[in-house]
């Protein structure tokens, strides 16, 4: 090996070893500020002992590690749980009309061991916002809950082929996105929009302004030609739900 070959090694080993060495003192950090946040919330919020450290980090993460921020975010979604879920769940006699629409399924996981749901928006109908929010709460206890250990996030394809006025719901969607930011932050890891029907970006453009800087980043919306492509690039097609080639059957969320 010439000088400059062992240079460049040397130069790449370097880098390695500075990156690491930021790797380990920023989890230091987060680790030190998950502490410093506990502290602050279980002052404020006894009921904040039962949570565990990943759930204090995945606030702190979605306020990007501002402490105060996060802790004030906290506390608010525990006081709308304690409120909204009295008894610590959603019950199915609580939404029987969005059940009815059988358009949220859950299967399989992807390659990073993300549990994949399955949103099929032309299925989704107007019901009362109340019962709609239930129903999203009710999805996404159901989906934590099943979450592969070490796993804090899911993959998310919302199929809108078929989508039309009739399924158009501004004041649903805001709902959905207000809960899923406010109240399972960090939860989302990936969001594939597909079949989506010119139509929908009137709504979009409406929703979209709403959608805060971290969620934006993991919405992808795909093209028909590139659907398979896409899919197959963060899902194996062991675990690809039959729906998109794969062999695995979806399954209803309230089955799971």
């Amino acid at each position: 090996m010439g000088s400059n070959e062992k240079d460049s090694v040397i130069g790449v080993e370097a880098n390695e070893g500075v990156e690491e060495q930021q790797g380990l003192e920023s989890n230091e950090i987060e680790k030190s500020k998950v502490g410093i946040m506990r502290a602050l919330v279980e002052r404020e919020d006894p009921s904040s002992k039962e949570v565990d450290d990943f759930m204090i980090r995945r606030f702190l993460r979605a306020r990007d590690h501002d402490i105060e921020k996060a802790s004030n975010l906290f506390l608010k979604y525990l006081s709308w749980r304690k409120a909204f879920m009295p008894n610590g769940s959603i019950s199915e006699s609580e939404i029987p009309r969005e059940l009815a629409h059988n358009k949220l399924f859950v299967q399989g996981v992807d390659k990073k061991g993300r549990p994949i749901v399955v949103v099929y928006g032309g299925r989704h109908k107007h019901t009362k916002l109340e019962e709609f929010k239930r129903f999203v709460v009710y999805t996404l206890e159901k989906i934590c809950a099943r979450m592969p250990a070490g796993q804090e996030k899911f993959l998310s394809i919302a199929d809108l082929e078929g989508w039309g006025y009739v399924n158009s719901d501004v004041r649903g969607y805001l709902a959905a996105l207000t809960i899923l930011q406010d109240c399972y932050p960090e939860r989302l890891g990936k969001l594939f929009i597909v079949h989506a029907p010119y139509l929908f970006m009137t709504a979009w453009k409406m929703v979209y302004p709403f959608i805060d800087d971290k969620t934006k980043k993991k919405i992808i919306f795909v093209e028909n030609k590139k659907l398979n492509s896409t899919l197959l690039g963060d899902i194996d097609e062991s675990q690809l739900p039959d729906a998109y080639g794969g062999k695995l059957p979806l399954v209803p969320i309230q089955d799971c």
